[in-house]
């Protein structure tokens, strides 16, 4: 059963992704779509559940992290595979989850409608890879709208976004 008891901000969570959808953190770099592939949907989803409290996981076998260079560009700085790739990022919530692992949590869930602003939605091919994804930032008449980068997204419907073979829907927990 998915605990209640959390320390995650949603709130804080959610309200950094409306701050950087559309305009993204300086702070970070920042990782254009090439061709359809790549993007910066993950490291922005990263970022959010940093902003709602997830702490950086450094020191074991399933690593979540950013390291901030602290110059003045960012093109130094250096990240995790599981920060960056919406795939990777997957695998890490859902292995934390369970093996109830230190470090953010993901329990899937089979409905859009189980989830509330600061879960996570993943876009998965036909090949099951996770190619994208986006944070639940509101929900408007019980349809999750959802904020994302590549491209830059603020409060759309979560149907209105990259066409996917399957949704994989996130319960969010630190």
């Amino acid at each position: 059963m998915f605990m209640r008891q959390n320390s995650y901000s949603r709130t804080a969570a959610v309200n950094y992704a409306v701050r950087y959808a559309l305009k993204p953190n300086p702070a970070y770099r920042y990782f254009k779509l090439n061709d359809n592939t790549g993007g910066d949907c993950a490291n922005f989803l990263s970022q959010c559940l940093f902003a709602g409290g997830a702490p950086m996981i450094y020191n074991s076998s399933n690593q979540w992290w950013y390291n901030n260079k602290g110059t003045s560009k960012v093109d130094d700085d250096t990240w995790t595979n599981s920060w960056t790739v919406a795939h990777a990022l997957y695998w890490l919530l859902k292995i934390n989850n369970e093996s109830n692992l230190y470090g953010p949590k993901g329990l899937e869930v089979s409905s859009a409608h189980m989830l509330e602003p600061g879960d996570l939605i993943f876009f998965e091919n036909s090949n099951g890879i996770k190619f994208h994804s986006a944070i639940v930032t509101s929900i408007s008449n019980n349809i999750p709208l959802i904020s994302h980068h590549s491209f830059e997204a603020l409060n759309i419907p979560y149907n209105s976004s990259w066409p996917a073979d399957k949704l994989r829907f996130l319960k969010i927990r630190v």
